[in-house]
């Protein structure tokens, strides 16, 4: 199972962020390291670091953490490896070129007989690695290519939200989608650890936690997250709770689109 986390915010924030005690508040200690993947917003770019080896064992963890890099638009993962090797091309998050812009993708679940459906030989964006996860991505890349340069927002909007529909008849479908213009976050089903035993996928698949309704100040803290200069329209996203309070589960098969700390849209998949 794999761990998301996601901040949206007003202004560029100082994210510092230890991966491996958020990967703990998500359980699955014993052996969830197959990869971690850090990626900051920068202007019309992403700053991206990724390594495939578990975050416990990395000096890049303590190097990202204490660099202070400002974003307003944050996406971590932390990869426990069920379709492909724990190699650097199946670490999340995944990022692509399309149409002028810079595209950021991370996802958590499976997504049994893509591969069968849609065969990467006929994507126009071919996976680099071998992951159900860069498979799906690259196929809504093709699939937002259908549209115009300057197509409507809500028009983009509506497409991803009818793509997330069509591959949750796959498998859990949980992800955090960057466009360098809005924050897209799905959430779906995840598979839980309980009495030492995995559960089926069950929601919530992701946890909000909105600090425009919150006394946040210069600074949030969480269990392994520290927010300097956080503004007080600020939202983070995760896959479990990172503290015990502000916390509220998202319904199963809702598609959030946030810019600038805020949520501007809620469609329903």
């Amino acid at each position: 199972m794999c761990e998301l986390f996601a901040m949206s915010s007003r202004t560029p924030s100082a994210v510092s962020y230890s991966l491996p005690a958020f990967a703990e508040r998500g359980s699955y200690i014993r052996k969830n390291r197959e990869g971690w993947g850090i990626a900051y917003a920068q202007d019309d770019d992403v700053f991206l670091i990724r390594e495939a080896k578990p975050a416990t064992d990395s000096p890049w963890v303590n190097f990202a953490a204490k660099q202070h890099l400002e974003s307003h638009t944050v996406i971590a993962h932390v990869r426990h490896a069920t379709v492909g090797d724990p190699v650097l091309q199946n670490t999340h998050p995944f990022r692509y070129v399309a149409q002028g812009k810079v595209h950021v993708f991370a996802h958590n679940g499976t997504l049994t007989g893509l591969s069968g459906r849609y065969p990467k030989k006929d994507l126009r964006y071919r996976p680099i690695g071998q992951t159900d996860s860069e498979h799906a991505f690259c196929l809504m890349l093709e699939r937002l290519d259908q549209l115009e340069e300057d197509s409507d927002a809500a028009l983009r909007q509506e497409k991803i939200a009818e793509f997330a529909t069509e591959m949750t008849a796959f498998g859990a479908f949980n992800f955090l989608y960057y466009d360098t213009n809005a924050l897209y976050v799905h959430a779906h089903r995840r598979v839980y650890e309980e009495n030492n035993k995995f559960t089926e996928p069950k929601p919530p698949g992701l946890q909000i936690k909105n600090c425009c309704a919150c006394a946040a100040g210069p600074k949030i803290t969480c269990d392994g997250l520290d927010i300097q200069h956080a503004s007080n329209r600020t939202i983070l996203i995760a896959s479990v709770p990172l503290d015990e309070t502000g916390w509220e589960p998202l319904p199963e098969g809702v598609l959030l689109v946030l810019k600038g700390g805020e949520e501007i849209r809620r469609l329903h998949t």
